[in-house]
């Protein structure tokens, strides 16, 4: 089984998390960030993961602690589920659009971090959440999966849309680099190790 479990604790807060790569996209979150939350299940449904998250965080604070110390256990899931690798496509890429907004998405398993993330000028809150938390989840989950992403807003205008349609993307891109291909034995890669 391809699973991990996460748990995360800081003075600030403290995240369970539960990923399992082969599942059917069953979802329970909750962070206490009601729009984070909404996003967290997109990443889930979307790349068929099954996706548990606990988060208790200083929210009386703002959100910042809570989405970042989540989307770094989110990471460290993905690298643990992982494993070693063997016998995964490793590569993904995915082109989502949503009403007036497409994105596309691109991932390496790589092992090593690294992410462009390109969006257009958004408001800076949607309902109570703060919007320039949208790269930071991508470094923070980038980081801990030890993955390359590419994430890249072609068009859109509507905050909401333009969140949802990256978590889409990002999800069904995931989806593909991590399935298992039954023609490749061992570790994808040359070096032998990813």
């Amino acid at each position: 089984m391809r699973t991990a479990h996460v748990n995360r604790k800081t003075k600030e807060s403290e995240v369970d998390v539960k990923l399992n790569l082969d599942g059917s996209g069953q979802i329970d979150v909750e962070t206490g960030v009601p729009f984070f939350d909404h996003m967290l299940s997109q990443l889930g449904k979307h790349s068929g993961f099954d996706l548990t998250v606990r988060t208790k965080g200083d929210v009386d604070v703002d959100s910042h602690h809570t989405v970042e110390d989540t989307s770094l256990a989110f990471g460290q899931a993905l690298r643990e589920a992982l494993g070693d690798k063997a016998g995964i496509r490793r590569f993904g890429d995915a082109m989502v659009p949503l009403d007036e907004v497409l994105v596309q998405a691109a991932v390496d398993l790589s092992g090593r971090p690294y992410l462009v993330h390109r969006q257009p000028e958004i408001v800076e809150l949607i309902g109570t959440f703060d919007t320039t938390l949208g790269r930071h989840i991508w470094e923070s989950i980038v980081a801990e999966a030890r993955i390359a992403l590419h994430v890249r807003v072609l068009e859109g205008r509507n905050a909401h849309h333009v969140f949802e349609a990256q978590f889409k993307a990002a999800a069904r891109a995931l989806k593909d680099a991590c399935a298992v291909d039954g023609k490749t034995t061992g570790v994808p890669s040359t070096k032998g190790v990813l």
